[in-house]
């Protein structure tokens, strides 16, 4: 189960951050454009995942006045990669300053595909990108699935299904998935941040496809 809202053809998706921005506080120091970008990233990675085709973006901005703006910017560049164009709104919490930075960013897509039941048993599972959190993600920018590859990889033929890793690991998503325990050469535990890599269920005929559209894939074993 995707963590989505699927209603009146809408898929809606959701992910925030906290302690993460531009206050003498936060426990990663990076620029607004950065939060925006990453907060936008996970729930576009979720919506364009269960079938959606992503057209606004609610923002909840807990950083001050002065943090809007590049919280706009980037969730555009975002939006961007993963290849559509957003409606933006949402509101500013400007009547008390909290001492940490925090950001919410829900975003809304059209239901434009269905995703299919497929045999879990006849597919090869791997995962494209390594597990982040924190600061590794910006330290370890090559380790990062790109949204681009993500965007192309979900409508490749013979991949049935992807599934972005959060903050639960690989391991919860892929026995959720696979519907068997499943080994991989990455930390199967650690979270994996505004899900920095991706699950994919692929035929084996698409296998080299896939390699070739990701660069690297680190196939599971049994």
């Amino acid at each position: 189960m995707r963590d989505v809202i699927q209603t009146n053809g809408l898929i809606i998706a959701a992910d925030n951050s906290g302690a993460i921005g531009g206050k003498r506080n936060d426990l990663v120091r990076v620029p607004y454009e950065t939060v925006g970008y990453f907060s936008a990233r996970v729930a576009l990675m979720e919506c364009v995942a269960a079938g959606g085709e992503p057209f606004a973006a609610i923002i909840h901005n807990f950083s001050g006045d002065d943090a809007w703006p590049l919280l706009c910017d980037g969730i555009k560049q975002a939006a961007v990669e993963i290849g559509c164009t957003l409606e933006l709104t949402g509101s500013t919490e400007s009547n008390f300053v909290m001492n940490q930075s925090a950001t919410g960013v829900v975003i809304i897509g059209r239901h434009v595909r269905n995703i299919d039941q497929f045999d879990r048993n006849a597919v090869r599972y791997g995962v494209i990108g390594k597990p982040l959190v924190g600061s590794e993600v910006l330290e370890n920018p090559d380790d990062v699935a790109s949204l681009a590859v993500f965007k192309k990889i979900n409508s490749m033929p013979g991949v049935e299904s992807v599934v972005p890793v959060g903050s639960k690991g690989i391991r919860y998503e892929l026995e959720q998935l696979a519907e068997r325990p499943l080994t991989c050469e990455l930390d199967l535990e650690k979270s994996s941040g505004p899900a920095t890599c991706f699950i994919i269920a692929v035929q084996e005929v698409a296998m080299k496809a896939v390699e070739q559209a990701a660069g690297i894939v680190y196939w599971c074993k049994i």
